[in-house]
């Protein structure tokens, strides 16, 4: 993989990552709400001006594109298991930002995909 392929992949997963991030802390911001037909506008609304979903929702547009000018450089088989990295990162900052809980099972989850990746992207 050359260095170009790798910085659109590693781009394409931070962003996607990101998103992730941005979306809950924007959920966080709303707070917890019913599916209901009552709820669609208020909600809906709350949605639309919360500016951490809009970047949630920004950070996956551009991550698109990202991904496919990454997948015109690199087989799908190995740039597809690298998104898992994005669990790694998102794990890790969870826990520090929304104080989401990182157990031994889940250190011990990451660490299987780090060597999971590692084994992909040398294949």
């Amino acid at each position: 993989m050359t260095l170009i392929a790798f910085a659109l992949v590693l781009t394409g997963v931070l962003l996607n990552a990101a998103a992730q991030l941005f979306l809950k802390a924007g959920t966080n911001a709303i707070g917890h709400f019913d599916f209901a037909l009552a709820n669609i506008i208020p909600i809906g609304l709350k949605v639309a001006g919360q500016p951490t979903i809009i970047a949630g929702l920004a950070c996956y547009a551009v991550s698109v594109v990202v991904w496919i000018m990454a997948l015109s450089r690199v087989p799908v088989s190995i740039a597809y298991p690298m998104l898992s990295i994005g669990y790694v990162i998102n794990a890790l900052i969870a826990h520090y930002w929304f104080g989401e809980l990182l157990v031994m099972q889940k250190a011990l989850g990451i660490g299987f995909i780090i060597i999971g990746v590692i084994l992909v992207a040398n294949s």
